[in-house]
């Protein structure tokens, strides 16, 4: 099935009923958006990728009230879905161990996360939470790129933006995260 015929099942008045059709569909980029996550991850990672596009999918289907606007709506959707389960998966597991468990988690070259650092998924996602309320769009733009596996185009074709906005909004972004993760920690 193409791009078209996703769309299609995505504005099925009734999304439920098109959930098992649709799921074969999105699963393998999905599960690519959950794998190049995991190698950001610590190794003993008790969440696997393949849970994760489950639960999103899950999360993703059960919407109410979603005009979806194609499938670049429907992942980058996704794409959040999939970073507000590792944050609450970070929490639950800080809640029950504190420290131990380090692991490496790089946004990007000029955000280098050490491995002392524990949380770094929790970390950005309370950035994220933060950043949304001073500029929203910069905040999507991280969870697309980061968490969405988004090129800079598809972005922009998302976002409803130049390609060069895109790319002044991750700069900006980058830095404000790395000031807020330097303040915050």
């Amino acid at each position: 099935m193409n791009k078209q015929e996703i769309s299609q099942l995505l504005n099925q008045l009734d999304l439920h009923q098109a959930k098992d059709q649709l799921y074969p569909l999105v699963y393998n980029n999905l599960h690519d958006i959950a794998e190049k996550l995991f190698r950001r991850e610590r190794s003993d990672h008790t969440l696997q990728p393949t849970l994760l596009v489950n639960e999103a999918y899950m999360n993703l289907v059960d919407q109410d009230h979603i005009n979806w606007q194609g499938k670049s709506h429907f992942f980058a959707v996704g794409a959040q879905a999939i970073r507000r389960i590792l944050a609450q998966h970070a929490r639950t597991k800080n809640a029950i161990k504190r420290g131990g468990g380090a692991h490496a988690l790089e946004l990007e070259e000029g955000i280098a996360f050490t491995p002392e650092k524990e949380g770094m998924i929790l970390d950005i996602h309370e950035g994220l939470e933060q950043l949304e309320k001073v500029h929203a769009r910069q905040a999507q733009v991280v969870e697309l790129k980061f968490f969405g596996g988004f090129k800079m185009q598809e972005i922009a074709n998302e976002l409803g933006v130049s390609i060069k906005t895109v790319e002044v909004d991750w700069k900006i972004a980058k830095a404000w995260l790395k000031k807020f993760m330097k303040s915050d920690i």
